[in-house]
Parts: C-alpha cells; structure tokens; sequence
C-alpha cells in the first residue's frame, strides 16, 4: 500500500501475543519506498484539480463506515488477533471506529467559515473579512498497538475529511487492522494516492519520514519519550497533534458505592494489561474509606 520500488526489504512477522503464533508476515519498506511516498503525496496535494470535493470525502467516510459495520465481527477477531485483547473489547473497538468514520463524514458536512467585522480604523470601513478552512497538505500519522483500528480511524480518518494525503504508519506489531481499514477505504472511493501504509525497515527511515520538509502535519499517538522527541526534529512550519496518554485518576467520594465502584476500577485499570493511555492509574478516595478500598482491591 506504497508507492515505490516493487522490491521490498524485508518482511516483519504480525505475531499473536496470546498464542505466540506468527500470524501474517508484512512488507517493511526502506529509504526509496520512503522517498516515493512522500513524493506522490506532495504532488497529490499539490495538484488541486484532483482534490476530492467535501461531499466526495463525506461519501466515501460513510461508504466505509458501512463497509466496517458490516465486516463488524471479521474486524474485532482481527483486532484481538494481532492486539491480544478479549474480543469482546475489540467489538467494542469496532463500534467506536464506525462511529468515529460517521462523525468524520458528518462533522465536514457542517463546517463554516467566519465574518469577521474590521473596525479598527477608516480605511476598514465598509470592509470585512471571512475565512473558510482548508487542507493543511501532506500529513503523517504514527500509531499505536493498544488500539490498531479505532486509533487509525482517529488519524486517518480525520485526515481524509480535512482532504490531505496521509501517509500512515502503524505499530509494528499490529498493522493489519491498518491495512484492513485503508483497503476498505480504497474500495469505498478514496484513491490511493490519499491514503497510504508505511511500515519502515529502521528507526532513522522512520524519523525521516517524520521530518521531512514536505509534511504539513505530524500526528502521534505514542509514549511521551517519543513524541517529544520526534516534535523537537520536525521541519519549520510542521503542525503537530501529540497524544500521550495522561495520569487518569479516579475520585471516590465518601458516599460513593463501593460495590459499585470496585469493578470499574478493576476494570479500568487491568484493562488491556492496563496499556490504554485512559487506564486507571491513580484512586484518589475520601479518608474514611481510603483504607478500606485499598484492601479490598488489593483482595480482590
């Protein structure tokens, strides 16, 4: 899902952290993949007759909103394969990236632009300004593990509703829900050079493709060590969107239920292994039961 050469540089094994079976072997692309990729996104942008029009972008989100909600178990048994979570979590996963291509679609359909008043002096008189939103360009997307479909419908498709050429660039260790959701947006109307899936051979390809000149907006879902790291190399004038999680504390209230709360503060914070950014990491509880809340979760 590329553009380049057609010689690859290697496979990366997609293993299952539950079962430990190799699962699906990928192609890893190097610096001439990179190159061309970039290259075609640039132009892509660059030639505004082939823009896609905002009622073609909000078509073709909805299309393949459709297309995963009918794929919707196919979808989940491939996330919690490669993810290792329950299935019954990557249903869930499932249900939120429909419903996150669908607000795509509908957010775009709705957007306005501005009348701003200039008032500032005479030579304003009679004079106003406006403003109307447009594609920023070429975007790159790094992703994370913890959720390898829904994170990419956050990145991606946000990108195709703003109209700019993405260039996404999955976990490594679980890049076939990527895969999945891009093909089903290329059978849904996208064409391929809007959309395309980088997996880089080396950490340096990977920080190059990051960096480069040509990127109008690098988003990251990642550890904070990275994305700060990859924000202080970024060309002049890239934007960036960097999402590293938080410290998600609970407050337990002395007149809060306690048979109530303990199963979500279980559940949240060993959910997944508890490596979700939103996992319960901190209980902040009221003195009177703070004793008897530790024990009890301790206990259980």
């Amino acid at each position: 899902m590329l553009a380049g050469p057609s010689t690859l540089v290697g496979e990366l094994d997609v293993v299952n952290p539950y079962s430990g079976e190799t699962i699906a072997r990928v192609d890893q692309c190097g610096e001439a993949h990179i190159e061309a990729a970039l290259a075609l996104a640039h132009q892509t942008f660059k030639r505004k007759s082939g823009w896609l029009s905002l009622q073609e972008r909000a078509a073709i989100l909805q299309r393949a909103a459709d297309a995963v909600d009918s794929r919707h178990e196919e979808l989940a048994r491939g996330a919690a394969s490669e993810g290792g979570k329950p299935l019954i979590d990557s249903r869930v996963e499932v249900t939120r990236a429909v419903e996150g291509l669908r607000m795509c679609a509908e957010h775009i359909t709705n957007h306005t632009g501005e009348v701003v008043p200039l008032k500032n002096d005479n030579a304003q008189t009679r004079r106003i300004g406006f403003t109307q939103r447009e594609p920023i360009g070429v975007v790159v997307a790094v992703s994370a593990f913890n959720h390898p479909l829904n994170l990419i419908v956050h990145q991606v498709g946000a990108a195709v509703a703003a109209g700019c050429p993405v260039i996404v660039k999955p976990a490594r260790n679980t890049p076939l829900s990527c895969f999945r959701l891009v093909k089903i947006l290329r059978e849904a109307g996208l064409p391929e050079a809007w959309c395309q899936v980088a997996i880089p051979e080396a950490t340096d390809l990977a920080t190059a493709l990051v960096t480069d000149p040509r990127v109008a907006f690098f988003s990251f879902i990642g550890s904070a060590k990275v994305g700060w790291m990859l924000r202080s190399k970024l060309a002049d004038g890239t934007r960036c969107a960097l999402e590293h999680g938080g410290v998600a504390p609970v407050i337990i209230e002395q007149s809060a239920n306690l048979e109530r709360a303990l199963p979500a503060i279980l559940k949240g914070g060993f959910y997944h292994a508890g490596q979700v950014c939103v996992s319960v990491q901190r209980v902040y509880a009221h003195a009177s039961i703070a004793r008897q809340l530790a024990e009890r979760i301790a206990d259980t």
